[in-house]
C-alpha cells in the first residue's frame, strides 16, 4: 500500500488563516522586520516568500536590504535599532550571511523576545529544557504535520539525518520532549542504512538527491523530507528518492510542496507570537 503523501500547501493554509484571523479579531499590528545582506538568489526569494506571507496575514513586512559588502556594523546598528524599536514585534536576518559576518554574534543581538527564528541561544537553550520559547520553523512545521496527521512520537524510533543548527538539532530536542527515542547522523555516520533502516519516523535535512533510498527505510516508516536541491535542469528535490520511498513508507513528504509551505506559516505564527507577548496578551 502506497504512502499517504502529506500536503504542505493546505496545511499552511490552515495555519496562515488562523494567525490571519486571530490578528483581525484582536485588532493587533504585528510587524516583522526582515534583514537581507547580498544578493543571493535563494535568500531573495525567501524573503520575498516571507514579505508576500505577511502582507496576506495582515502583518506589516518591514524589509531593509544591503549589499554585500556592507560594513558589519551597519548591520549591528541596525538591529540594535530594531530592538529598541516598540512597533517591531519580530527580527529575521535572512541566513547564510556572506562569509565576513560572524553569523552567531548577529542573532545573538536580536533580543530574543524578538528572535521569530528561534535562533537566539536563549531560545536555543529552553528548547533544550522543553520551556515555552520561540522555536525553528522548520522543525516547527515538521511537529506541526505530525500532529496534524495523528502520527504518534512518544516511545517512537526517530532518526535525524543532518545535525544543523536550523532544522536537525532543535528538531531532535523536540522530539526528545515527546519522550521520542533520537539518533542523529552526519557526515561521519558509518554504515548510514543501520540507522536510518530502524526509523519509525526518519527526518532527512542535508540537501543531497536521492541520499535516501529505498533500501534505507524501514516498511511503515513516516519520512520527513526537508533537505531541498535545485537540479540543472531546474527541477527542486529533496534528500529523498521520493517515488520509490512512497512504496514502502506510511507516510511521505513530497519536495515541493512539503515542509518548505510550513516553514512559511510557522514563522508567522511566530510573528504573531511576539507581537502578543509585546502586548501583553495571552
Amino acid at each position: 500500500m502506497a504512502a499517504i503523501v502529506i500536503d504542505g500547501e493546505k496545511l499552511a493554509a490552515k495555519i496562515k488563516s488562523k494567525v490571519k484571523q486571530e490578528i483581525a479579531e484582536k485588532k493587533l499590528k504585528p510587524k516583522l522586520s526582515l534583514i537581507l545582506v547580498g544578493n543571493d538568489p535563494a535568500s531573495e526569494i525567501y524573503v520575498k516568500k516571507k514579505h508576500l506571507a505577511c502582507e496576506e496575514l495582515g502583518i506589516i513586512s518591514d524589509q531593509h536590504f544591503f549589499a554585500e559588502n556592507v560594513p558589519e556594523q551597519k548591520v549591528i546598528e541596525l538591529i540594535e535599532s530594531l530592538n529598541k524599536d516598540p512597533s517591531v514585534s519580530g527580527i529575521l536576518v535572512q541566513l547564510p550571511l556572506p562569509k565576513q559576518f560572524n553569523s552567531l554574534k548577529i542573532m545573538e543581538l536580536i533580543f530574543p523576545e524578538k528572535d521569530v527564528d528561534g535562533f537566539h541561544p536563549v531560545n536555543a537553550g529552553k528548547n533544550v529544557i522543553g520551556q515555552d520559547c520561540f522555536k525553528p520553523a522548520t522543525p516547527l512545521g515538521v511537529m506541526r504535520i505530525l500532529e496534524e496527521y495523528k502520527i504518534p512520537l512518544e516511545g517512537k524510533n526517530a532518526v535525524i539525518v543532518g545535525t544543523g543548527n536550523i532544522t536537525g538539532k532543535p528538531l531532535g530536542l523536540m522530539f526528545l520532549n515527546k519522550n521520542t527515542t533520537v539518533t542523529y547522523c552526519n557526515k561521519y555516520t558509518k554504515n548510514l542504512k543501520d540507522f536510518t533502516s530502524k526509523a519509525d519516523i526518519l527526518v532527512s535535512a542535508v540537501g543531497k538527491p536521492k541520499l535516501i533510498t529505498k533500501d534505507m527505510i524501514k516498511k511503515g516508516a513516516v519520512i520527513i523530507d526537508v533537505g531541498i536541491t535545485r537540479l540543472e535542469n531546474g527541477k527542486v528535490v529533496g534528500d529523498v528518492d521520493f517515488e520509490e520511498a512512497k512504496k514502502i513508507a506510511s507516510f511521505i513528504t513530497p519536495v515541493p510542496g512539503g515542509t518548505g509551505p510550513l516553514t512559511v506559516a510557522c514563522l508567522m505564527q511566530n510573528t504573531l507570537k511576539a507581537e502578543k507577548l509585546k502586548e501583553g496578551i495571552q
